[in-house]
């Protein structure tokens, strides 16, 4: 069906800006499937933190990468790239074309880049003490033994700071010297979604979580994994954990989560203009203007 070198086609957005719902109506169009390169959502009993597809869109498209381990088995960016390289090979046999959708820079670049990083479980011990330090500790530390990481790490990423603080205190060797690239042999189409109205949008999906249930899945995490649980940690899950411990109202905790979040979408579209530079679809027709781009792609 499609020529070689095997073609791929990339949807690259900060959270909240629609990658879902387009999508679904690009595979449709396309009759394929979607692969979603997402760091949370791979994980089981998270689907209303994470804005997970629901269980009526992914009837309508297969959607791989969804799912696959429980939450308080932590999967790292290499074991991930293994499982959804696998993934797409399977897609090709079949003749479908790879779709790959995603917010997460670093975990959708392993894959289409090659990107190899230590396979180095998380270090739970380690992690608390380097939590406990200020940011400017960690980041100082950081410098010291890897600066060339604190060139390409943002300074407020606080995980990837500790991250690249846990590999080099585990090898003994800078995270920036382990790292090789080695790209699939594919053609690659990388499309980028973004939003004028990012803010508003994040809001209103804010506001929809606690609506659809964030509190009651946050208290099945807890019930199920207990409250130390790693992942509770990330935005909106922490806020909803403060709104059950009493700590926040819940018109406090869809602030500070919108706040956060609309933070985060900032880091992730900064991300995407340095480090992949997606062809930016025209808000004005979505759906046409992919469509028209992919068609082109393809020849």
């Amino acid at each position: 069906m499609f020529s070689y070198p095997p073609h791929v086609i990339v949807l690259l957005g900060p959270t909240a800006s629609g990658k879902t719902e387009l999508a679904i109506e690009i595979a449709e169009y396309f009759k394929t499937r979607i692969h979603n390169i997402d760091s949370r959502q791979i994980y089981k009993s998270m689907d209303i933190g994470t804005a997970k597809p629901s269980e009526h869109q992914q009837k309508k498209i297969k959607h791989f990468l969804i799912d696959i381990e429980e939450p308080i088995n932590p999967i790292n960016v290499k074991q991930f790239q293994e499982i959804a390289q696998q993934s797409i090979k399977r897609e090709l046999k079949k003749n479908y074309l790879p779709f790959l959708v995603g917010g997460s820079g670093l975990y959708m670049n392993s894959i289409t880049k090659g990107f190899f990083v230590p396979d180095i479980p998380p270090q739970n011990n380690l992690r608390e003490q380097l939590e406990k330090l200020e940011h400017k500790e960690r980041w100082e530390l950081l410098k010291n033994c890897d600066p060339i990481s604190t060139k390409k790490i943002n300074f407020a990423d606080h995980v990837r700071t500790i991250r690249a603080l846990e590999v080099f205190y585990v090898t003994g060797k800078p995270l920036s010297t382990q790292k090789v690239q080695k790209p699939p042999e594919w053609r690659i189409l990388e499309l980028g979604l973004d939003r004028d109205n990012l803010k508003e949008r994040i809001l209103q999906r804010t506001k929809n979580m606690y609506s659809s249930g964030i509190l009651e899945e946050t208290k099945h995490l807890i019930s199920q994994y207990g409250s130390d649980l790693q992942i509770l940690n990330t935005i909106g899950y922490r806020q909803a954990m403060d709104v059950l411990n009493n700590h926040l109202t819940i018109d406090k905790a869809i602030e500070i989560t919108t706040i956060k979040t609309i933070q985060f979408a900032k880091r992730q579209k900064t991300w995407f203009r340095n480090k992949n530079n997606p062809t930016w679809l025209n808000n004005k027709n979505l759906l046409k203007d992919a469509i028209i781009k992919i068609e082109s792609f393809l020849g």
